[in-house]
């Protein structure tokens, strides 16, 4: 899989070359190109924004600059048609289902917005650019960052941990929180490990048992129960 990531600190992204996904990357599985938006202004002080029309607060990201910065990216590989990626807290939800779709892409550029956001007609211009496969607006939660690079950071961990082969052990995914399949709604129960006695706390004695019929089943109360105290929306009647 292809990353591109568009930003005014390209600094901001280089977690994603620690851990998982620095392994993905080192390994070939990612590669990951982080570009300077600043890189695309066209006056001395490399101006990417200015005042809405309409009036209000803040600054507007020009459409110029990102126009120039995502043609630059697609022309790299005129052969493949990137996905683009915008974070705004008006876009639709960051879901593990939406992850795991997005992992099947071959190419995704995320445009990291500052400001106010990016003059909307950039999404509308590329998402009817027949050299890219498409736009999506995505927001990982209801609250507001100064900009899109944090969620890009959570986006591409989510996405990149789940590309065949970047975890060392694929049942990992199948345990996860919002994995699809028979606990698709459940968030994942409490998990332990060695000692067994710790500060004066024990191991669940089921856990012990060796019997995994028994296992399951409390591992499928337990996570129900932390579903309803943590997520009742999504734990059904």
């Amino acid at each position: 899989m292809r990353l591109d990531v568009i930003s005014i600190f390209p600094a901001y992204i280089e977690p994603l070359r620690l851990s998982l996904t620095g392994k993905a990357i080192d390994a070939g599985v990612v590669d990951l190109r982080v570009h300077d938006l600043r890189d695309f202004a066209h006056d001395r002080h490399r101006t990417v924004d200015d005042a809405p029309y309409g009036g209000g607060p803040g600054m507007v990201m020009s459409p110029v600059p990102w126009g120039d910065a995502l043609d630059n990216v697609a022309a790299s590989d005129p052969d493949q048609r990137p996905l683009l990626i915008i974070p705004t807290p008006s876009g639709v939800p960051f879901t593990q289902t939406l992850a795991q779709e997005l992992s099947e892409q071959p190419w995704l550029v995320f445009a990291c917005g500052r400001y106010e956001g990016i003059d909307s007609r950039v999404a509308a211009h590329f998402a009817a650019n027949s050299a890219w496969a498409g736009v999506r607006e995505v927001s990982v939660g209801d609250y507001v960052l100064a900009g899109g690079e944090a969620a890009v950071l959570v986006m591409g961990e989510a996405i990149v941990r789940l590309i065949p082969g970047v975890l060392g052990n694929a049942e990992s995914v199948a345990d996860d929180s919002f994995a699809s399949g028979s606990m698709a709604t459940l968030l994942e129960g409490p998990v332990f490990t060695r000692p067994p006695q710790w500060r004066e706390l024990e191991i669940p004695e089921v856990l012990l048992s060796g019997d995994h019929a028994r296992i399951a089943a409390w591992r499928r109360s337990q996570a129900l129960e932390r579903t309803r105290q943590h997520r009742p929306d999504l734990a059904g009647p």
